[in-house]
């Protein structure tokens, strides 16, 4: 057994090759615990796209031992919290409680990861649950087009993968299906476990070992990073009233050492209200309802995303002030002043987000996945003060070039 120790963080590899790691605040009388699957929707194929999504669904529809209603009250009657979220690279089921409830947590977690049963009949109400999240999105074109924006980016690649999957997909997909997918992905090796709270490690690794008893197997797989260079525009006519356009560039993986100063461009560009987007377009010259840039990140490649709502008649307004933006940025080095203030920007918000034990407990989880190496909170300070002018600019040229740029925007269908 591997044991490693940084300030309050400490990390654990069981023989079997699962993964433990937790930071210790006796500040707190919670525990935010997640298990971490390294599966998510670049891991499907065009059939079976929604995959990941519907096997995190069914992980709730009864075990052998507990039904969906006993799995819904289980953590709920002692006032804690159970869910789980499918992203592209990884899939989480997490739990928030008391401390004094971290056995329960384990106990129910390590039940529906499992020894879930997947019976058809649930099965069958849970695809018309997902069918219908699907075609819900169709009511929300703000989120809608980020799909066809990830679509544009990584055309014939899984990244453009909806998470969801397809109304076509998921209406085929069996339970042999994710029986397969499930045997695939969740075994013991390609699992990390992170938990942080009021808790004590060691006990939570003899907890751990005894509860999630993984398969001891290894099905190792291998990236297939996307080709995302190119550009181009894409408008869909679709019955909305108001405007929408995503605007996106291919960026930078998760473990990129440049990723402070993404952050610090996305912050500049669209993060908050004091970005140059929200107050010089929304503020300034009011041609948008809401305006804002956001970063994602995968193992491989990632992308900054632009999202802009408008009124119509404002459309074409919009779009060229939003190019005047990106320009500008391009042309002409932050200011002393302004970088300073947004990295103090991003320091405070680092600093406030970790008050909660679900994002440290989120932060252990990623670090792992992605980089294999324990970063403290100062090291993350000292990151950010590092950054300089000349090391943003020149990424924003880079991040920010035309050629790279890929958009997409819907638009009202007239009338026949």
């Amino acid at each position: 057994m591997e044991t490693m120790v940084d300030v309050k963080i400490n990390r654990t590899v069981l023989p079997s090759g699962l993964t433990i790691i937790s930071e210790q605040i006796p500040s707190v009388r919670s525990v935010s615990i997640g298990i971490w699957v390294k599966t998510g929707t670049r891991f499907e194929t065009p059939e079976k796209n929604g995959i990941a999504h519907f096997l995190e669904h069914m992980m709730f529809k009864g075990t052998e031992r507990r039904s969906p209603l006993e799995i819904a009250r289980s953590l709920e009657s002692v006032g804690g919290h159970l869910n789980a979220y499918t992203s592209k690279d990884l899939t989480c089921y997490y739990a928030e409680v008391l401390d004094e409830h971290l056995p329960r947590a384990i106990d129910v977690l390590s039940d529906i990861l499992l020894h879930s049963r997947f019976p058809e009949e649930e099965m069958e109400k849970e695809r018309l649950v997902i069918l219908d999240e699907i075609q819900s999105l169709e009511d929300s074109p703000d989120e809608l087009i980020q799909d066809y924006l990830s679509r544009a980016l990584f055309p014939e690649h899984a990244l453009g993968y909806p998470i969801l999957g397809e109304v076509r997909t998921v209406s085929r997909l069996t339970q042999a299906d994710l029986l397969e997918f499930y045997h695939q992905f969740y075994y013991a090796r390609n699992v990390v476990i992170s938990a942080a709270g009021n808790l004590d490690h060691e006990q939570l690794v003899d907890w751990c070992a005894r509860y999630f008893d993984f398969p001891d197997t290894n099905h190792p797989w291998s990236l297939n990073t996307p080709e995302t260079n190119g550009r181009g525009k894409w408008v869909y006519p679709r019955p909305i009233n108001q405007s929408h356009i995503c605007v996106g560039f291919p960026a930078l993986p998760y473990n990129d050492p440049r990723k402070y100063e993404l952050l610090v461009l996305n912050t500049v560009l669209g993060g908050g209200m004091s970005s140059r987007l929200f107050q010089n377009i929304r503020e300034k010259h009011g041609v948008a309802y809401s305006i804002y840039s956001y970063i994602d990140t995968y193992y491989d490649t990632g992308l900054l995303s632009i999202y802009l709502g408008t009124d119509l008649k404002n459309l074409d307004r919009a779009e060229q002030l939003l190019e005047q933006e990106l320009e500008a940025l391009r042309k002409v080095p932050l200011k002393p002043e302004e970088l300073q203030q947004t990295k103090s920007q991003l320091k405070g918000s680092l600093m406030l987000g970790l008050e909660s034990t679900a994002r440290r407990m989120s932060r252990l989880g990623k670090m792992e996945i992605y980089t294999h190496r324990l970063e403290t909170i100062d090291a993350v300070l000292e990151a950010i003060d590092r950054v300089d002018r000349e090391s943003v600019w020149e990424l924003t040229r880079q991040i920010l070039d035309p050629s790279r740029e890929v958009k997409v925007m819907f638009v009202p269908r007239k009338a026949n």
